[in-house]
C-alpha cells in the first residue's frame, strides 16, 4: 500500500481569476486511522463553483480555506482501514476529504454507498449535492406548475441540466441558457428542453424574449451578470427566483461598471410581487435528502433523467480543470479521478 498522501493546498489567495500559482501540490505522509476512525482513499474528487468563494478571506456561510490548508471538496472514496463498527474495508463512501488522496474520518458526515455502487461518482453529481440542489431549489422555492415557463441558466451544468429535466417532468415549458451551440444543442436534443439560447450570441436578449413569449414564471439563477439583465424584463407577476449561484461574478474584484440597477431590481420585485430566495442546500434541506434520493433514483432507473459527466484523470490536473470550470469550459459535471478502486 502507498505510504504517501498527495494533496493540493491553497498557496495564495487569488486576485480575480485563480491562477496555477494559487495552488501547491504537496506530498506528505499518509494519515493513520485512530480508534473509531476510518482511513479513506479517494477515487473521485468533485470540482464545484462554490470552491472559488472559499478561496477568499471573506465572511460567508462557510469558513474560508486557510493558506497552506488542503482545498475543500467532496470525494467518493473507499475505506482502506476501518476502526469503526459501521464501515468495512472496501466500502464506498461520500466524504468531504478535500483535494487529496487520503483522509481520516470518525464517521461524522459520511454517507455509506455500500460495497458495489453501480456508478459511485454519481454521488458527487446527480445523486449528490448538485442534483439535490436542483431538486429542492426548483420544487420548493420555484414551485413550478404545469404550463408555466421555467428558465435556467448554466443549462448543461450538473445543476441546470437537472433543473430543466425536472421542470419538464412537471409539465413546464423549459428554456435553457448556455454558452455555445454544442451545449445548446445538447440541452434540446438530449435533455429535452424546449429551447436553449446561447448567451454568447450578439442578439441573445432578443432571442430570449422571442422564445419566452409568455414571460418567465420561474427563473433558476446560477449565473447573474448579463444573463440576469436579459431575464429581468421578462419576469411575470408572481415569478419565483431560486438563487443558487452567480458564477459570472465569482472572480470579480469590484462591482460591474455601468448604472446601479439595484433600484430597478427592487422596483421589479415590488411591483411584480416576485419571490427571490437564496438557499444553501444541506443547511436548509438536509433533512429532506431521502425524499430527493428516492425520486431521483427512480427517475434515473426509468430513464427519465439524462446525466453527463466529464471525468479528468489525475490529481495534478485539478487546478487547471477548476480554472476552466469558472470560465465555463467544462461540459457536464466535472469529476477528477485520482486513484483506481481498491
Amino acid at each position: 500500500m502507498n505510504s504517501q498522501n498527495r494533496r493540493i493546498v491553497l498557496a495564495s489567495r487569488p486576485q480575480g481569476e485563480p491562477v496555477a500559482s494559487n495552488f501547491k501540490l504537496e506530498t506528505v505522509s499518509k494519515p493513520l486511522a485512530g480508534a473509531g476512525e476510518v482511513l479513506l482513499r479517494a477515487v473521485y474528487l468533485s470540482l464545484d463553483p462554490y470552491m472559488r468563494g472559499r478561496m477568499n478571506d471573506a465572511k460567508s456561510y462557510a469558513e474560508p480555506v486557510a493558506i497552506n490548508d488542503v482545498m475543500v471538496g467532496a470525494c467518493v472514496a473507499q475505506v482502506e482501514v476501518s476502526n469503526h463498527a459501521d464501515y468495512q474495508v472496501g466500502d464506498w463512501v461520500l466524504a468531504y476529504g478535500g483535494w487529496q488522496d487520503y483522509s481520516v474520518s470518525n464517521g461524522e458526515g459520511l454517507m455509506n454507498l455500500g460495497q458495489n455502487p453501480s456508478n459511485p461518482s454519481y454521488a458527487l453529481g446527480i445523486m449528490g449535492m448538485p442534483g439535490f440542489t436542483a431538486y429542492m431549489g426548483l420544487l420548493d422555492i420555484g414551485a413550478p406548475k404545469a404550463g408555466e415557463t421555467v428558465v435556467v441558466a448554466a443549462a448543461t451544468g450538473p445543476v441546470g441540466a437537472t433543473v430543466g429535466q425536472i421542470a419538464k417532468l412537471k409539465g413546464c415549458k423549459v428554456v435553457g441558457i448556455a454558452g455555445g451551440t454544442d451545449k445548446c444543442d445538447f440541452a434540446v436534443n438530449t435533455l429535452g428542453f424546449d429551447a436553449c439560447i446561447d448567451h454568447k450570441a450578439a442578439d441573445f436578449e432578443q432571442q430570449l424574449a422571442a422564445v419566452c413569449d409568455n414571460g418567465i414564471d420561474v427563473y433558476f439563477e446560477n449565473v447573474g451578470g448579463k444573463v440576469f439583465d436579459a431575464v429581468m424584463p421578462l419576469l411575470n407577476t408572481g415569478t419565483r427566483v431560486p438563487v443558487c449561484g452567480l458564477i459570472s461574478q465569482y472572480n470579480a474584484t469590484s462591482l460591474p461598471a455601468g448604472p446601479d440597477r439595484l433600484s430597478l431590481l427592487m422596483g421589479t420585485l415590488l411591483v411584480k410581487r416576485i419571490k427571490m430566495q437564496g438557499f444553501i442546500i444541506f443547511d436548509d434541506y438536509g433533512h429532506r435528502y431521502p425524499e430527493f434520493a428516492q425520486d431521483m433514483g427512480q427517475w434515473l432507473n426509468d430513464g427519465k433523467i439524462q446525466y453527463r459527466e466529464q471525468v479528468v484523470d489525475g490529481l495534478d490536473k485539478m487546478p487547471s480543470a477548476f480554472i476552466g470550470l469558472l470560465k465555463g469550459e467544462n461540459f457536464g459535471k466535472l469529476v477528477i479521478k485520482v486513484n483506481d478502486p481498491l
